[in-house]
């Protein structure tokens, strides 16, 4: 049998990256934390964490996250089931893509929280790496661009965010005074989110401009808006959130006419219990609403 308290040790030191968070999370002394580390790789016989900075989790390690996490999930949905655990919120951890969390998804969750009350932990990741903390067992549900489930999840598309290619008209002017030809699009500063985000590379990819090009990075959703709105540089923005800037003219096309459409995907642990099966058929029907569907 598997010992729930060495489990929680393991989760804990994954979701705060270190044994002294984790133990402050707990209540104990990091000394403790680590001995409930050891006794439970001498348990197993094999280790489930690579100590550094940041520990990392092994495939073992993996799979008793993801253990723990779906086990924590039904351990929340019964209690909260209970006249004695009566107003206790189940908790929910979940990846999500920065424009996703920007635009649609507030407002969705907001009204399925108002009949299923519960707490977030959200972890900003991109839509295209994000499903890689459903893999080390870090976060019970995760939207990003992947199709392909991690075991033991479900997996519903949601729809496909547009992206357009914009700038400020001066921007334009400058750069490209003869129009988007592949010379002056790879001299033009783009704006780039961070390391993961390849939307400006497949942008200019598709007018055959490979290799490296001018860019600024900027980390945060609205600052990326401001930067564009300031002539710094171009980016590939959701039309969802800047459309008022569109329609304006205060942002336009830099290449006219092209769009890039980057599917969205929720994953979630297949034994989440029925709050998590709800919130995915909620999610779908709102989706429905404010994303790009193929059968539209």
């Amino acid at each position: 049998m598997l010992d729930y308290k060495l489990l929680e040790a393991l989760g804990a030191v994954m979701h705060h990256q270190g044994f002294e968070r984790a133990a402050r999370h707990l209540g104990l002394t990091q000394s403790a934390v680590s001995q409930r580390i050891k006794l439970l790789e001498a348990r197993l016989g094999q280790p489930v964490l690579v100590r550094g900075n940041v520990p990392e989790a092994t495939d073992l390690g993996r799979r008793l996250l993801n253990h723990v996490q779906q086990v924590q999930l039904l351990e929340e949905e019964l209690t909260t089931s209970l006249p004695q655990f009566a107003g206790t919120e189940r908790h929910l951890r979940v990846a999500i893509n920065a424009d996703s969390i920007s635009t649609w998804w507030p407002e969705a969750m907001g009204t399925f929280m108002r009949d299923h009350p519960m707490t977030l932990d959200l972890v900003i990741e991109d839509q295209d790496v994000g499903l890689q903390r459903m893999r080390h067992g870090e976060v019970a549900a995760c939207l990003c661009a992947s199709q392909q489930p991690v075991q033991g999840t479900r997996v519903v598309a949601l729809g496909k965010m547009r992206y357009r290619s914009l700038a400020h008209p001066e921007f334009v002017k400058r750069y490209l005074p003869d129009g988007p030809t592949a010379k002056d699009l790879a001299r033009s500063p783009a704006i780039v989110f961070d390391l993961n985000d390849q939307l400006q590379h497949r942008c200019l990819a598709e007018f055959g401009i490979a290799g490296p090009f001018p860019h600024h990075f900027c980390a945060s959703t609205e600052g990326f808006i401001q930067l564009v709105r300031a002539g710094i540089g171009w980016g590939m923005m959701p039309e969802l959130q800047v459309a008022n800037l569109i329609e304006t003219g205060e942002l336009v096309d830099l290449v006219p006419g092209y769009y890039l459409d980057v599917p969205l995907y929720w994953h979630y642990w297949r034994l989440g219990g029925e709050s998590l099966d709800a919130l995915a058929r909620h999610l779908e029907r709102e989706a429905r609403r404010v994303l790009v569907q193929d059968d539209v």
